[in-house]
């Protein structure tokens, strides 16, 4: 891929870069929706993501091209001002850009800069926080301000760039788990804190990502409404953060009629997934992945139920991959409404079974859902 980034670069700009930087995109392994609640998480980085490709322009223009849309942006140096229509995939890094003084950090003036990745956009997998801690990486190598900026401010950076200039309030979930990816591992996320550790995944999992191409656009609304009700309900039983509240005392506020209806249900699900993550981390701490399997399909049936944020696609692939041999658990995995399932399986799991799946997806929706067989990568670098 590196090759192939500076040959672009070559073609597209006339000259080599100075830097190369590179972030993956991640699967949400369980914790949906927790992040934000200030609740735990774990995910998993992927040996799949986002290259950056940069080098600084004397004429302070900022010029942007991206792999996908085929076409140079150019931008004037300064504050960044949103885009919209075919320019707005700059938002990314031109949130990264407006973030950076509020940790202290200089602006880039001009510069070139290419985008690549072999990450699917819209499955879920987090590519905007790819191109966020990409971008934020080779800013700051131009800039020569790499040595200041640790794991968590670089996810932190990302974070801010997603909820304040792009405009979707997500947690620190996408961004920290790919700024601390780390292969063969699970990242695990504290979000209060946020605190960060990894957490070793036992020998012999896989992972198969089926993309249902249904849409995710998170910035439309629907995760937004999520995340304001999922504060209602915080306020509703007298809480900052829905983190603060037991199961046990949720079932108590219910009864006595502190809170219902949509509220309740997402408040038990929030509550209850932070319990799986829990319950997760003990499961994989003795290799129990049967158990660990069980906690990722349940976490499913519940954004299924209680979040309401999965799709009849998404129901359907869980189902299809419940009933299917070698596969320990399923779950959709990212913001939902949309995007694509996650499938924790054994190694004898293979096309053989895939095909079966595809097959009867096909026949109910008469569309065909991409299939990714992924596997744990390490977190954002220069190359």
């Amino acid at each position: 891929m590196k090759n192939q980034i500076i040959a672009q670069f070559k073609k597209v700009f006339g000259k080599e870069p100075e830097f190369i930087t590179r972030a993956p995109g991640r699967i949400e392994f369980i914790g949906n929706h927790t992040d934000y609640n200030g609740g735990t998480v774990l995910g998993a980085s992927i040996d799949r993501g986002l290259w950056v490709a940069i080098a600084r322009r004397a004429d302070k223009q900022r010029r942007f091209f991206s792999g996908i849309t085929g076409s140079v942006v150019t931008l004037p140096s300064g504050v960044p001002t949103k885009q919209k229509g075919r320019a707005s995939w700059t938002n990314y890094p031109l949130g990264v850009i407006a973030a950076l003084p509020h940790f202290g950090l200089k602006m880039p003036e001009g510069f070139d800069y290419l985008a690549m990745s072999d990450l699917p956009t819209g499955a879920g997998m987090s590519s905007s926080a790819a191109i966020e801690l990409s971008s934020a990486l080779a800013f700051l190598a131009i800039t020569g301000q790499s040595a200041k900026v640790d794991r968590e401010t670089l996810a932190k950076i990302g974070k801010h760039a997603e909820n304040n200039f792009v405009g979707v309030p997500c947690g620190i979930l996408d961004q920290g788990v790919s700024s601390f990816g780390k292969k063969d591992h699970l990242v695990f996320i504290d979000c209060k804190g946020p605190k960060f550790a990894t957490v070793k995944l036992p020998a012999g999992v896989h992972f198969w990502v089926f993309n249902t191409h249904t849409k995710h656009a998170l910035v439309d609304g629907f995760y937004a409404a999520r995340n304001r009700e999922c504060m209602e309900a915080a306020k509703a039983l007298g809480v900052a953060l829905l983190v603060d509240v037991t199961p046990a005392a949720l079932e108590k506020a219910a009864k006595a009629g502190k809170i219902s209806g949509d509220a309740l249900k997402r408040a038990r699900h929030v509550i209850e997934e932070i319990a799986r993550v829990g319950d997760t981390q003990k499961a994989l701490a003795k290799g129990d992945l049967v158990a660990v399997g069980k906690l990722l399909t349940a976490s499913h049936r519940s954004s299924q139920h209680q979040f309401e944020n999965s799709t009849a696609e998404l129901n359907t692939l869980v189902d299809l991959l419940e009933a299917t041999p070698h596969v320990y658990g399923t779950r959709l995995t990212g913001g939902g409404f949309g995007g694509a399932v996650m499938a924790m399986t054994d190694e004898a799991f293979g096309e053989k079974q895939v095909a079966k799946v595809v097959t009867a997806y096909e026949k109910k929706f008469h569309a065909t859902p991409d299939v990714i067989h992924c596997q744990t990568g390490d977190g954002a670098t220069v190359v």
